[in-house]
């Protein structure tokens, strides 16, 4: 990775608060482009003024308001589903930022409209967590073929591979995973 790493910005984790708010827009982006993700995400606040609402004014939102600002009829769903979690479990920034990576996975899976990698991304991006290996992100796994030369045609032992380098990595696989992500336009081999 070091080729990569000297090539690109330095990356750094940071912790966010209104995690239930990070989960929102982490399903908002799923399966878009950064772009219209980030558009969606803005007609989203713009709802609430432009700031970022509490988890009581996202579930007083009608889903009919979310879909005539562009979402699904499932993320209008999705969204609602994860305030009302949030809302019946109690669950406050702080109890999260303590828990285990797998304790989270765990918990924030049982929400219709979150999975494993969304859990994941949260982790990432949210809790600032440093050692969280997205394995089936594409983006990563089309980084590391690219990277790393890797010819293997059976998914599965693709995917064993990309996990043996990973542990390299640890315990920092969430800044290998920023970089990968951001080599996407670069043209190195490091194997």
């Amino acid at each position: 990775m070091a080729p990569v790493i000297r090539q690109l910005p330095e990356v750094t984790i940071e912790k966010r608060n209104k995690i239930y708010l990070r989960l929102c827009a982490s399903i908002l982006s799923q399966q878009l482009s950064v772009q219209v993700a980030r558009t969606l995400y803005s007609r989203f606040l713009n709802l609430y003024g432009g700031k970022e609402p509490r988890l009581e004014q996202i579930l007083e939102t009608p889903p009919e308001t979310f879909r005539s600002i562009g979402f699904s009829e499932a993320k209008s769903r999705y969204v609602h589903n994860v305030c009302s979690f949030f809302r019946e479990h109690d669950l406050k920034d702080a109890r999260l930022h303590k828990m285990e990576d797998s304790e989270i996975i765990d918990l924030l899976t049982q929400i219709k409209g979150v999975g494993r990698w969304t859990a994941e991304m949260i982790l990432m991006f949210s809790l600032g967590r440093e050692d969280v290996f997205a394995v089936d992100d594409l983006g990563i796994r089309n980084a590391m073929v690219r990277i790393y030369g890797l010819q293997e045609t059976d998914k599965k032992k693709l995917t064993d591979r990309i996990i043996r380098i990973s542990d390299g990595w640890s315990p920092y696989r969430t800044y290998a995973c920023r970089y990968l992500w951001m080599s996407k336009d670069m043209n190195i081999v490091v194997s």
